[in-house]
């Protein structure tokens, strides 16, 4: 769901996003492109959970992507950008804006650079909400949704568009995310330190806050120039797809394996539970999967099953 919809149904948010609006130029004329603001963002909450807008030029994400269009073209999003469901663009929850971001279909191996210029979507287990252009292109429109990667590019120049292609060109497509079979067999002797546990689940609000916890520190990249020469965008890459692109939800990732274990243990009556570790820089992770899931919707009952359970920031993965 991209930021319009949510400054309908969630007032509390209205200063957080400030930048969506409902403002529809002429649809005869040609819509303006860029004209917004680079932001980061300060930290927001959604139906209970919290999102953490950050630079992170090391995001790389699997999940399900969505898309959206007519009900919100022409109007506004988050960093005041005019929305132009026929341009190649993407709302993402926590990505600064705008910036770049190579999107993989993971189903057919189309692969495509585009503008993340908005915020959402905020439908459980959906990693990112593509405009009309970008579903097309993508090859997942008639579908409405797909399996996808998501990784992050770099910034993108302020007045549309991708600008030169500068680190665009070298961009890799990285096979899709595999933690190797070696990895995910986790031993009962396997070491435990006294470390607190990383969760993806809702963080909680700073004590006594009845708003979003202080915003970020100020952004220290220094933007793409205005003035770049324009490329464009319009370019589906083909790569290989591999690995069988199983589907998960994913209640949390620990350091200390038997909270891993206890969160497994909860779960146990939710579907097939499993602990599967992952090395993060040199440190080991125990992530608490439920599947593999036969599908999208399977996906999605599993999903609400978990958050029931408290886990209202397990989310969809696929590997």
């Amino acid at each position: 769901m991209p930021c319009a919809v949510v400054l309908a149904v969630v007032v509390p948010l209205a200063l957080a996003l400030a930048a969506c609006g409902t403002t529809e130029p002429q649809r005869s004329a040609p819509l303006a492109r860029g004209g917004g603001v680079y932001k980061v963002g300060s930290p927001y909450q959604i139906n209970g959970i919290w999102y953490y807008p950050s630079e992170n030029e090391k995001y790389d994400s699997t999940g399900i992507a969505s898309w959206y269009g007519p009900q919100f073209h022409g109007k506004r999003t988050a960093n005041g950008e005019v929305f132009d469901e026929n341009q190649i663009t993407a709302a993402h929850p926590t990505l600064p804006m705008p910036v770049l971001a190579r999107v993989t279909n993971l189903e057919n191996g189309k692969s495509l650079i585009v503008r993340v210029n908005d915020r959402g979507p905020f439908a459980a287990g959906r990693e990112i909400d593509m405009s009309k252009k970008a579903a097309e292109m993508l090859g997942f429109k008639q579908k409405g949704t797909a399996k996808v990667r998501v990784q992050y590019v770099g910034r993108a120049p302020l007045d549309g568009g991708i600008g030169d292609g500068t680190g665009v060109a070298e961009t890799f497509v990285a096979p899709p995310v595999v933690t190797p079979t070696d990895e995910r067999r986790v031993s009962g002797t396997a070491p435990v330190t006294a470390v607190a546990a990383v969760s993806t689940s809702v963080l909680p609000a700073p004590s006594g806050a009845a708003s979003a916890p202080p915003p970020a520190p100020a952004a220290t990249m220094n933007p793409i120039p205005d003035n770049a020469a324009a490329r464009s965008a319009e370019t589906v890459d083909q790569v290989p797809v591999t690995g069988p692109g199983n589907l998960y939800v994913q209640a949390g990732s620990f350091q200390n394996l038997q909270n891993a274990e206890a969160v497994r243990q909860q779960l146990t009556g939710v579907g097939q539970v499993e602990i599967q570790t992952t090395m993060v820089d040199g440190t080991p992770y125990y992530r608490v999967r439920v599947g593999p899931l036969t599908d999208v919707p399977a996906a999605d009952s599993s999903l609400q099953s978990v958050i029931a359970q408290g886990h209202k920031g397990a989310r969809i993965v696929v590997d």
